[in-house]
């Protein structure tokens, strides 16, 4: 299921490096998960295949098309792509069921599930770790990325608008 899981991860970081949790208990814990997220995701494009997803697939972007093209690069990339696929959106979701549409060993996609998942479990708790004692400082700056980004977004609005006004219609 798409959550923010790095958002869930590094608050509960920053809660350790804080001294309110056990940065232990909490690697244990999101590590146990990630891997058995994606097993269960790998059980269902096993086990539910194509015609799962293609009648539910559309609610996560996966179209017949981009199944397609996916299963392609598995079959090249496989395990190199279970490895890395955690630290990109929507591919970390859509891992393991792509895995196990494509019929990938279960032996090779729990290993290199289980390292990618444990890598980036660690990158992301330890980001929350180090940076516990600088949330007030992140939190001042965010206001004026923040009003930055929105600013930037009204003026690239306005600009788009306007070249597409001087534009002569055909």
């Amino acid at each position: 299921m798409p959550v923010p899981g790095e958002t869930v991860l590094v608050a509960a970081a920053i809660f350790a490096g804080l001294g309110k949790l056990n940065l232990l208990v909490i690697l244990v814990i999101a590590i146990i998960c990630s891997i058995v997220g994606d097993n269960a995701g790998f059980l269902l494009g096993r086990y539910g295949g194509h015609p799962l997803i293609e009648r539910y697939g559309k609610y996560i972007f996966l179209t017949p098309k981009r199944i397609a093209k996916t299963e392609a690069f598995y079959a090249r990339n496989g395990t190199k792509i279970v490895l890395v696929a955690r630290f990109f959106d929507g591919l970390r979701q859509a891992n393991g069921i792509i895995a196990g549409l494509t019929e990938m060993r279960w032996q090779s996609f729990l290993t290199f599930n289980a390292i990618g998942a444990t890598v980036w479990v660690i990158t992301w708790s330890l980001i929350g770790y180090f940076g516990a004692g600088h949330v007030a400082t992140l939190l001042h700056y965010q206001l004026y990325l923040s009003v930055a980004v929105v600013v930037g977004s009204i003026a690239f609005y306005l600009y788009r608008r306007r070249q597409q006004k001087r534009r002569p219609t055909v």
